[in-house]
C-alpha cells in the first residue's frame, strides 16, 4: 500500500531509525524535526499518515496533534504519537486530543506496521468520500463545516462474553453512550446486520463461536460495513490481531481494559466515523442538487449530457447500441393557463413514476428542461426504442393525473433516436428533438423514429415489448 508518511522527531538519529524501517515497506518518508515545520509540511505534502513524536522543544507532539486535528484541512490526516512515556495517562492524553494511535519507543516493528496498514485503509476510504465532496463544495452546494467534536449520544454495540463485559457496558454509559450487550457470535451478528450503530466492540476471544468470521461478516454486511470495529485483544494474540486487521478491523487494544483507554479510543473511532457520515452526506446532498431534478427527483440536463456523451464513447469502441427516447407533455402551456401552475408542477411530478413503470431500472430517466423528459436506452436499438417509446406512450395516456380536485388527462408526443458511433450528446438529442417536434405537428400524442420515414407511426400502435 504505497503512502506518504510524515516523521516528526527533534532527535535526527530517532528520524532516520523510523525512516529506514518504512522504507523497506516501501512508503515515501518525509521528515520534520519540530512542531512548527510539522505544521507547515502537512500543509504543503498533505501526507497520509503522521508519525509524532511528543516530548520536543516549544511545541510537543500534544499541541501539534490538537493543531492538526482542529484544521479541516489536515483533520482526516491520521496521527500516531510515538514517544518514550511510558505512562498510561500519557497515552490517554495524546488519544483526547485527537491522536489516532499511541506507540511507545522503542517502537515494535510489528505494532508499527499493523497499526499503519490498519489506518492507511481507512484514510483511503476518507479521501475517496472526501473527494466527491470537494466536488460538491466546489458547486456551492455542500457547508464548509467538516469538523466532528460532539460524539456523545452514538450507539455501541459490546459482542463480550468475559467477566469484565458489564463493566465495560458500565463504562460507555456513563459517557453517554447507548450500549447494546450481546454475548454470543450467533446474537452479535444479528444485532449488528440489523440494526443501525456507530461502532462494534468485539472481545477477540469468545466461547460461543469466531469472532474473526464475525468480524469478516460484519464488514461484508451492507448493514454494517461502513461501522468500525474495535477489537479486545489478549498481548499474545499477534496472529489473531494481525488477521483481523487483514479482514478490515479499525482497531485493537489489549487485555486488562483500562477504562480511560477504552473510553479514548471508542471516542476516536466514533468521530471517525461521524466524520465520514458527514462527508458521505455532504456528498449525496451534493449531488441531489448538482445533479437531480429539485421538482420531478429525476436527473437534470446537466447530468444527461455527461451520461450521454460518456455512452456514446463507449459505443464507439463496444459497438453497444445507445437510444434516445424524447417526450414532450402535449398541450402543456393550457394545463398551466386554465388551472395554474400547481396543477402544471403536479402533472410534471406524476409523470415520472408512468416512466420509471414503462421502462427498465436501469434506464436512465432525465428531465431535459420544462415538459420535455428523456429515457436513454443502454443496449437497445432503434426498433426496440420505438416500442418502448410506444408502451411509454399509451401508458402515460391510460393514466388519469390529479391536482387537488382536478383530474387532467395528459397525453405525450416522443421522438426517438438512435445514437451512431463518434456521434455527440448534442447532435443525438438534436435528432431526437426534430422527430419530437415531427410528431407534435401530426397530431401529438404519438410517436415519430428518426429514421428516415417521413409518416409517424399510428398512435394505436399495438407492436410493444
Amino acid at each position: 500500500m504505497p503512502a506518504r508518511i510524515l516523521v516528526v522527531d527533534d532527535v535526527e538519529v530517532n528520524r532516520r531509525l523510523l525512516e529506514a524501517k518504512l522504507s523497506v515497506e516501501y512508503y515515501e518518508i518525509i521528515t520534520a524535526e519540530n512542531g512548527a515545520e510539522a505544521l507547515e509540511r502537512a500543509k504543503a505534502e498533505q501526507p497520509d499518515l503522521i508519525l509524532l513524536d511528543i516530548m520536543m522543544p516549544e511545541m510537543d507532539g500534544f499541541e501539534v496533534c490538537q493543531r492538526l486535528k482542529a484544521d479541516p484541512a489536515l483533520t482526516h490526516i491520521p496521527v500516531v504519537m510515538v514517544t518514550a512515556l511510558s505512562e498510561q495517562s500519557d497515552k490517554i492524553r495524546g488519544l483526547e486530543v485527537g491522536a489516532d494511535d499511541f506507540l511507545t519507543k522503542p517502537v515494535d516493528d510489528w505494532a508499527l506496521r499493523s497499526r499503519i496498514r490498519s489506518l492507511l485503509r481507512l484514510k483511503m476510504a476518507s479521501d475517496e468520500l472526501l473527494r466527491r465532496r470537494q466536488t460538491g463544495a466546489q458547486l456551492g452546494v455542500v457547508d464548509d463545516s467538516l469538523l466532528v467534536r460532539e460524539v456523545t449520544g452514538a450507539r455501541v454495540l459490546v459482542i463480550d462474553d468475559s467477566p469484565s463485559k458489564g463493566k465495560i457496558r458500565d463504562t460507555l454509559e456513563a459517557q453517554g453512550y447507548e450500549v447494546q450487550l450481546a454475548e454470543d457470535v450467533a446474537a452479535g451478528l444479528e444485532l449488528g446486520t440489523k440494526r443501525s450503530f456507530d461502532l462494534v466492540l468485539v472481545r477477540l476471544r469468545l466461547s460461543s463461536g469466531d469472532p474473526l468470521r464475525l468480524c469478516a461478516q460484519l464488514r461484508t454486511s451492507d448493514g454494517s460495513r461502513s461501522v468500525p470495529i474495535l477489537v479486545i485483544a489478549d498481548a499474545e494474540d499477534r496472529e489473531r490481531i494481525e488477521k483481523a486487521i487483514e479482514i478490515g478491523i479499525n482497531d485493537y487494544f489489549t487485555s486488562p481494559v483500562d477504562p480511560s483507554e477504552l473510553i479514548a479510543r471508542v471516542r476516536t473511532q466514533v468521530r471517525r466515523k461521524k466524520y465520514n457520515d458527514k462527508l458521505k452526506a455532504d456528498y449525496e446532498h451534493g449531488l441531489v442538487a448538482a445533479l437531480k431534478d429539485g421538482l420531478t427527483g429525476v436527473y437534470n440536463r446537466r447530468y444527461l449530457d455527461t451520461h450521454l456523451d460518456s455512452q456514446l464513447k463507449d459505443q464507439a469502441s463496444s459497438g453497444r447500441e445507445i437510444t434516445v427516447v424524447m417526450l414532450d407533455i402535449d398541450h402543456f402551456k393550457q394545463i398551466n393557463d386554465t388551472h395554474g401552475h400547481m396543477a402544471g408542477d403536479d402533472v410534471l411530478r406524476g409523470l415520472v413514476p408512468v416512466v420509471r413503470e414503462s421502462v427498465r431500472d436501469f434506464d436512465t430517466v432525465a428531465r431535459y428542461g420544462g415538459e420535455e423528459f428523456v429515457v436513454v436506452l443502454s443496449g437497445d436499438g432503434l426498433d426496440v426504442g420505438q416500442k418502448v417509446a410506444e408502451r411509454l406512450r399509451g401508458a402515460v395516456a391510460s393514466t388519469p393525473f390529479v391536482s387537488g380536485d382536478t383530474s387532467l388527462e395528459v397525453t405525450v408526443s416522443i421522438g426517438v433516436a438512435a445514437g451512431r458511433p463518434g456521434e455527440h450528446a448534442t447532435d443525438l438529442l438534436s435528432r431526437a428533438d426534430a422527430a419530437l417536434y415531427r410528431a407534435k405537428e401530426a397530431g401529438r400524442n404519438r410517436v415519430v423514429a428518426d429514421d428516415g420515414q417521413a409518416e409517424p407511426l399510428a398512435a394505436t400502435s399495438s407492436s410493444v415489448l
